[in-house]
């Protein structure tokens, strides 16, 4: 069956039996794709009914279907003409894992953070009407989406503006992890309180067989909000102006169906209530939707080739150690217990471990609470997740210099979740706020280092640190806590000096050794800190070789480099000394493997070794004499 869909029109064709057994062949489809090249499974296999239904009902891409996220649109892709190159999902050059509007015409918008489908869509929607258009708008979202701050802001306005558009909240109980909260408390109730539709269906049908039964019910039907909160909780929906409809069985494709080709008809919003499970259809996913929720590509292409442990779980374990000496310490995570780390100190520490939901600036806001009051909290936020949060790190950390840390995860290039979620920005978005320290280990023994000097400093500190596995240094080598501001030097050299930051240290090292072996000496500085420099250590590396090389693991416009040439200019040595920049270009980085985009960024020793060949001719002519 699967083989003659190319297009959504293809589904209209088939019976319900016939779209049955091709639900069953795209779970088998995603299975078998999904744990070959890696990527979002469980929330896929979890929406395929629906999918299916919604296609079959609306005619996209004349009516825009809006996934939140995008990680559960595999299906659509499937079924939007995508099909022959789903194989390529995830890859270098191949289909992205999220929505992308230069992908097909059948991805209405753009997304790989939760939250931004109704607000999206409702700009969708009024526009359509401003310009006479036809069509519908559905924005797809799911419960954990719905914590976000920006979901509520969305259904507020729709609900007072008041243009045709329909919401479908699906309903699995998770996001990556199961949800928490007050919304994840009220939707179990709305799950749990079918009776409502049965209860209402009864009571009308024994009210009119009474004499005066018809004038009761017109008179219980003026006050039906009342008597609706009686049997089940969906008023506040019905108060911000949306119709409700549901719950619905998330995998019966008939009922689907049919209530679409309802909802369609009406001329206001409206919200499809579907519950569905998260992994439906394959064992192992059901059973562990968390740990399936994403799966890595059998051919390990996120591998580093040894056992170090993670950044993430040397994160993790080091906050468990310091936190059973300072009970101050408190951490918080946006719905990501399990991402970054936090898992294990949840269980030891259940009352100071903070799960948000998916609401990065209500973290970092809740953590100035938290230490404005005395504690010290951790924020463990993904890099590119803590863009969300900027205006409550500005305004209500750094302005008030209260001791929060951010702990940001994957920081620089994370591989084939791709443009969305690279870390790309931290580093120039960061450094240019007062009272912030803002520092990035070259390994995983010095992240343990920065995190305890962290817990320290009296003011907010952002530490950056990668995806992925260490580079295998012994955990506990060296001092304890590293001094603020301080960079150190690796390598001595009077020909030219590197001078790297966080996880461009290594490779730098490595071009160093190169340039070493043929008879240059090239110094390597870790500076550890972008804000504050380690001026002293940058100005005297300029001054004895006349030429510095910067390499970070973050976008050139603003970062590192860009505070080196700053220091240099107002310093009076940018004529004396030639300043060459490394690190990822003024665009979106595609998805592909990690290492792969490093390479392609010049972020390797080769590519750093190269860089400074091109930019100091004379050192790659003195390479091929002693060569």
């Amino acid at each position: 069956m699967l083989e003659k869909i190319d297009s959504p029109a293809d589904l209209k064709r088939l019976s319900l039996p016939e779209l049955r057994r091709l639900a069953g062949e795209i779970r088998e489809c995603l299975i078998d794709r999904i744990t070959e090249n890696g990527g979002h499974l469980a929330s896929n296999l979890g929406v395929v009914e629906l999918t299916l239904a919604l296609h079959y009902v609306f005619d996209s891409p004349r009516d825009a279907i809006v996934w939140d996220v995008g990680h559960q649109a595999y299906v659509h892709k499937l079924v939007t003409g995508r099909r022959d190159r789903f194989a390529t999902i995830r890859q270098l050059g191949g289909l992205s894992g999220f929505c992308v509007r230069e992908e097909s015409p059948h991805d209405a918008f753009g997304a790989g953070h939760a939250g931004t489908s109704v607000s999206a869509a409702l700009g969708l929607a009024v526009a359509r009407d401003l310009q006479g258009q036809p069509g519908h708008v559905v924005a797809v979202i799911g419960d954990g989406a719905m914590t976000c701050g920006l979901a509520f802001e969305g259904v507020n306005n729709a609900g007072h503006l008041g243009n045709r558009l329909i919401v479908v909240l699906n309903d699995n109980e998770m996001s990556i992890s199961p949800n928490v909260g007050a919304m994840a408390r009220y939707l179990a109730r709305l799950r749990t309180h079918r009776r409502y539709a049965q209860a209402k269906g009864v009571v009308e049908h024994g009210l009119l067989r009474l004499p005066l039964g018809a004038g009761v019910l017109r008179f219980l039907r003026r006050f039906r909000h009342a008597a609706r909160a009686l049997f089940m909780p969906t008023v506040i929906w019905e108060d911000l102006g949306f119709t409700y409809v549901g719950p619905l069985d998330g995998h019966d494709l008939g009922q689907l169906i049919d209530v679409f080709q309802r909802v369609r008809a009406l001329g206001r919003p409206a919200v499809v209530h579907v519950a569905t499970v998260k992994g439906k259809g394959y064992a192992p996913a059901e059973a562990d939707a968390v740990a399936l929720h994403g799966v890595p590509p059998s051919n390990g292409s996120r591998a580093h080739g040894h056992a170090a442990p993670s950044y993430t779980k040397v994160f993790g374990d080091t906050l468990i150690e310091l936190a059973r000496v300072d009970p101050r310490i408190v951490a918080i995570t946006a719905a990501m217990p399990d991402g970054t780390g936090l898992t294990p100190f949840a269980r030891e520490f259940p009352g100071r471990f903070f799960d948000v939901g998916i609401a990065e600036a209500h973290a970092v806001t809740f953590a100035a609470g938290l230490a404005a009051a005395g504690l010290r909290p951790v924020a463990a936020i993904y890099s590119s997740f803590a863009q969300r949060a900027y205006d409550s790190i500005v305004h209500d950390v750094c302005l008030q210099k209260l001791p929060v840390v951010l702990a940001l995860d994957r920081a620089g290039l994370v591989g084939e979740d791709g443009r969305t979620h690279h870390g790309a920005f931290d580093l120039a978005y960061l450094r240019s706020l007062p009272n912030l320290v803002v520092m990035a280990p070259r390994d995983e023994a010095e992240l343990r280092r920065m995190l305890r000097t962290a817990l320290t400093v009296s003011g907010p500190v952002a530490i950056r640190y990668p995806r992925g596995s260490g580079v295998g240094v012994p955990l506990d080598q060296g001092p304890l806590t590293v001094e603020v501001g301080r960079a150190e030097v690796l390598l001595e050299g009077r020909d030219l000096a590197i001078v790297a930051i966080g996880s461009a240290v290594h490779p730098s090292l490595a071009a160093a050794r190169q340039f070493r072996a043929r008879g240059v000496g090239v110094a390597v500085v870790d500076a550890r800190f972008a804000k504050p420099l380690d001026e002293e250590a940058i100005l005297a590396a300029a001054r004895a070789t006349g030429r510095l090389v910067t390499v970070e693991e973050n976008v050139l416009a603003g970062g590192f480099g860009s505070a080196v040439a700053e220091l240099l200019a107002d310093r009076g040595l940018a004529q004396s000394t030639a300043l060459h920049r490394i690190g990822l270009p003024d665009a979106f980085v595609e998805h592909g493997p990690q290492p792969v985009l490093r390479e392609l960024a010049g972020l390797t020793p080769e590519g750093i070794v190269r860089a400074i060949e091109v930019a100091h001719p004379d050192l790659a002519r003195a390479v091929a004499r002693t060569g």
